[in-house]
Formats: C-alpha cells, structure tokens, sequence
C-alpha cells in the first residue's frame, strides 16, 4: 500500500497559496484493507474513504472509462493493480494531475510542473472529453488562480470550442452547473469563469441571455465602458471587492439580464429591462438549484436597483416609501443594506466610476432609519386599529420622510453657503 497527496493541494503548495483540502490516492489497496484500518467509506460510485483522525479523503487509485451518458455513464476500476500514473492520467489538467510522496517528492508524468511555472491550462488527455463539465472547471480554475493570471493551452482552448460547438453541454446535470457558477462566484475574480465561457463558446449555450448582453449598446454618457455585458462583469468584480455573499455576487451578476430582451429600436436606453430581468431569473431558477435566499436578493435588486439610484433630493416621500415598502426594508434590514450593496456595486461597475462614492447607499439608509421612529405601539394604544391605524402609521412615515428630506436640504444649503 502507497500512499500519495494528489490534486489540488499539491498545485497549490506550489503555487504558496494556503492549501485548503487535501486529497489522497491509495495504490495498492483494497477496500477490505482500507476498512480493516479503521477508514469509513463514503464513495458510492467509486471507493473513498475517510480517515479515521483527520477526516481527510483517501481514495483508491482508479481507471474510467465512459461507458454510457451523463455523469454516471463511466465504468470504474478501482484494483490494487492500478498504478500511479493511471489514476493521474484520467484528471482534467496537468497541474491537477501531480502527486507528492509521504517524504516530499514529486511525481509528474504529465508536466504539471512547466506548466505551472509558465501559467498554463492544459488537459492531460484525450479523455477529458468524457465529462462536459470540465470545461466548466476549467473556467472556474482562470478565476481561482486569477492572481498568477493563468491561460488556456491552444489546444486546450479548441478542445473546449470543439466540445461546446458539439453539444457535449447538453448532457450537464443542472445541479452540477449551479455548483461550478457558485464556486466561481466566490473566487477573487468570477468575471473570468464567465469570460472563459464566453471565449469557448460555452456561455451562449448554457446562459444565452448573459452572452447575448455582450452584443447590446448602452448610453455612452452613464456607460462609458461599453456594452451591457462588459458592465455586468465590471458590477460582478466590483462586488466581489466589496462582499464575499454569493447572495450580492449573484444578484451582480443577473441585475441587468433583462437589457438582453430590449429591442434595438430603444437603443441605447433600456426601458422596462428591470421588469423584463425579473422574468428571465425566475426562467432560470426553474433550470438552476438557485438558493431561495440568493433568488430573493437577485429578484429585488434586479426589480429595484434603478428605483435606488434615482434616489435623492428630488424623490418625493411617497416614492421613497414605496421603495422601503417593495424592498420590505423595514422588516429585513440587512437584507436591504445588501441589496443596496449590490446598487453600489452596479454603480461602481462603470469606467471612470470604480472609486467615486455611492451617496444613495447613505441616503437610502437615513430613509429608512426615518421611518422607524414611527412608534406603532403609541398609536394602537390612542385607540386606533384595523386601516385606521395602518394608515396612521403610513402618514407618519410619509411624514417622518418629509423631515428627513428638509433636514438633508438644510445641511446642504448651509454647507454650500459656508463653502
């Protein structure tokens, strides 16, 4: 029995990046011997097992073969007689498919090494072909190593192309579609997942409504940077720098996906797209496993977001308690203060506006607090109930609303006239 540290962790003990899990492969071992060492087994399509102090993932050096479609469709030998560079041969990148020994040496029979040093993804073998959603991975991995700006190999750019072009995507599990997008919404910089999709032809194909925002023209005044999908993916990174919520990078992401439905007749303005949005990510909820929490925030801001942006001065109080009231900010303060981070990060998202301040974000917030120094409680107890103490309560708020604005205008009046 050998036993060798596979995988990532080894990339990215190269890389000196923090290893966050380690995987092992077994050589030689069965899955009798690896129980009688007290490891639970875990794999159901596959032998793996955990050990029984660290919890860490051991599996038996394996073969696949694809035998049939989907996910499951592979034919897998797990014998003691499957040797090291077998098991590597059937990883999607060669700086995946290094090993290190116990004593530290490594193992490299495919050049994950080079390739590591000169910045490359290359695929091991023809045999990445057998599963569609490496190409995927493959987009999630230019993300995750952002930093070291890694680029596809040449001929692993084409393999991609050649799988997207060959319907290979459509035998994808939805479940396993959502699990790479959601992952490679926590990397340091998702816009490459999608750029990479986008540059195999795999974006027009499993989000065509995302690809198709590269193709539309907004207002060079308010977007200087050009198309809505260059915007989006400006907005994703930007919220990216400001959370770490798959709920705020999510709703970044989709915020705008309804400008893909405006007719060129209205370009480069986008009436209704806000609308036209909330449709198009309720399609995708029913396709995609999309948490109903992060659905929630992506609905609200994509309804919202424009809404929050005209706020201000010149809002009237009985539209800004219609957005409070639509944003259900008074019941879910936190909820709104990260839809608002979502608007700052679609304000962010735009060239020459990456570091200018989002004073609605303040705004929106003092609106808000406004309103809940209306005592409810008072009010039931002068004796009102039923709509006369909802109405009460409304008028109070509009009210308080009122206030607030005079007070803003005040301060900025007498800040201008000392100025």
């Amino acid at each position: 029995m050998q036993v060798y540290l596979v995988g990532g962790a080894v990339r990215d003990a190269m890389l000196q990046i923090p290893v966050q899990d380690r995987d092992w492969v077994v050589v030689g071992a069965t899955p009798d011997a690896m129980l009688a060492l007290g490891c639970k087994q875990v794999g159901v399509d596959f032998p793996v097992f955990l050990h029984p102090e660290t919890q860490e993932e051991y599996a038996l050096a394996r073969t696949e073969r694809k035998s049939g479609h989907g996910y499951h469709g592979f034919e897998v030998n797990a014998s003691p007689e499957v040797t090291l560079e077998e098991d590597l041969m059937r990883r999607d990148l060669t700086i995946n498919a290094m090993a290190m020994t116990q004593s530290g040496r490594l193992i490299d029979p495919y050049g994950g090494e080079q390739d590591l040093q000169e910045r490359r993804l290359r695929h091991v073998s023809p045999a990445f072909t057998e599963d569609p959603l490496r190409v995927l991975r493959v987009a999630r991995f230019r993300a995750q190593l952002s930093d070291f700006d890694f680029r596809l190999a040449d001929e692993t750019r084409a393999l991609l192309c050649e799988m997207s072009s060959g319907g290979e995507l459509d035998d994808l599990v939805p479940d396993r579609v959502w699990q790479e997008v959601s992952k490679a919404l926590l990397t340091k910089r998702p816009s490459w997942f999608f750029r990479c999709l986008r540059e195999v032809g795999a974006l027009s194909i499993l989000f065509p409504e995302l690809d198709k925002l590269f193709d539309v023209p907004q207002s060079p005044v308010h977007h200087p940077e050009g198309d809505a999908g260059t915007h989006t993916m400006m907005v994703l990174d930007a919220a990216t720098q400001l959370s770490d919520s798959l709920d705020i990078r999510f709703a970044a992401l989709v915020h705008d996906l309804g400008k893909a439905l405006t007719q060129p007749d209205f370009w480069p303005k986008h009436p209704g797209h806000e609308q036209a949005g909330v449709a198009l990510i309720s399609r995708w909820a029913k396709i995609y496993p999309v948490p109903k929490s992060t659905l929630q925030l992506a609905l609200r801001a994509t309804e919202w977001h424009g809404w929050i942006h005209r706020g201000g001065l010149d809002m009237s109080p009985k539209d800004m308690l219609k957005v409070i009231k639509g944003c259900d900010a008074m019941r879910q303060p936190e909820r709104f203060e990260q839809l608002l981070t979502v608007c700052e990060a679609d304000h962010h998202g735009r060239l020459g506006f990456e570091l200018e301040e989002y004073r609605q974000k303040k705004f929106w917030l003092g609106a808000v607090e406004a309103c809940h120094q209306v005592d409810a409680k008072a009010l039931a107890d002068s004796g009102l109930s039923g709509e006369k103490i909802g109405l009460a309560i409304e008028q109070q708020r509009l009210a308080r609303l009122d206030n607030y604005k005079t007070h803003l205008i005040t301060t900025k009046n007498s800040v201008e006239s000392h100025g």
